[in-house]
């Protein structure tokens, strides 16, 4: 960073260098999060009951885009940037290394994989409203451990350990406390892992998840100008094999062609006929 630079330009420029995707993602949920937290309690609690899943059948069938947005709805700060900074942290190389479209459907799959284990056991261990982007985010954590099962990861007092336990250790955590009482929808968690893991394994199977983004990219996608095709000359006389050996002819030819697409072949004077008869034949 250049000394004279400001934190705002430093910000910038770092914003722009994510990957596409995962700017996408952070910007909106924190778009979401900042408009609950400016609007107050009744903005809040509006868009929460909006776009928060609610494991009710009826609710599910009417309802379905609450399948998607429930991802990007937070209830603290604290469960906002823990979501972002892992997003962050662990996406990023996820999504360089497979691409936008492949790293979409991971996160959104396993969003989904997430919230329908939740939505499954729901009748088992409470069918409480489900808000977060958790279960896409531990879906992406699992990715990146598959990817880069040995990239050692920093945590506070530990020394440095390998990406595949921290992430194997993160799950287990949530299984042990299934069924606690402690209002966090663990299920979700274990549900994106485990779709995480089935997509980022198919990947490397050789199936290509980004087939299932391409169709919806023709929703914002123009498709590409067709060339106008020029309307044909009746009266247009085909000259192949001309080549110009003489610069000084190339005017004298222009014209006779010229000529000819106005009034055909036939329009020409016999010194005209001649002369491109002479042009064409020169090497």
């Amino acid at each position: 960073m250049h000394q004279n630079d400001s934190f705002g330009s430093a910000l910038k420029r770092g914003y722009l260098r994510m990957p596409v995707v995962i700017r996408t993602l952070i910007t909106i949920n924190v778009a979401v999060f900042m408009v609950m937290a400016i609007g107050g309690q009744t903005v809040a609690g509006i868009i929460a009951d909006l776009f928060k899943f609610i494991p009710d059948p009826f609710t599910a069938a009417t309802q379905p885009w609450r399948f998607i947005t429930y991802m990007f709805v937070h209830g603290s700060g604290f469960h906002l940037i823990f979501n972002m900074l892992w997003l962050w942290w662990m996406g990023r190389a996820v999504e360089e290394s497979i691409g936008p479209r492949t790293f979409s459907v991971i996160y959104f799959g396993a969003g989904l994989g997430g919230i329908l284990l939740q939505f499954a056991l729901a009748a088992i261990f409470g069918a409480n409203p489900v808000i977060g982007a958790s279960g896409a985010v531990y879906g992406t954590m699992v990715a990146f451990g598959f990817l880069f099962p040995r990239t050692p990861i920093m945590l506070i007092f530990l020394p440095p350990i390998e990406a595949r336990f921290v992430v194997a250790g993160i799950i287990a955590l949530d299984f042990l406390l299934l069924g606690s009482g402690d209002n966090v929808a663990r299920l979700a968690h274990l549900g994106g892992a485990g779709a995480g893991y089935l997509l980022v394994n198919a990947h490397y199977t050789g199936y290509d998840l980004s087939s299932v983004i391409r169709p919806f990219e023709r929703l914002w996608t123009k498709p590409p100008k067709k060339e106008k095709k020029r309307k044909k000359n009746d009266k247009m006389y085909s000259v192949s094999d001309v080549e110009i050996v003489d610069e000084s002819d190339q005017s004298e030819l222009d014209e006779i062609l010229e000529k000819i697409s106005k009034e055909g072949y036939d329009g020409l004077t016999p010194e005209e006929k001649r002369k491109l008869f002479e042009l064409s034949k020169r090497n």
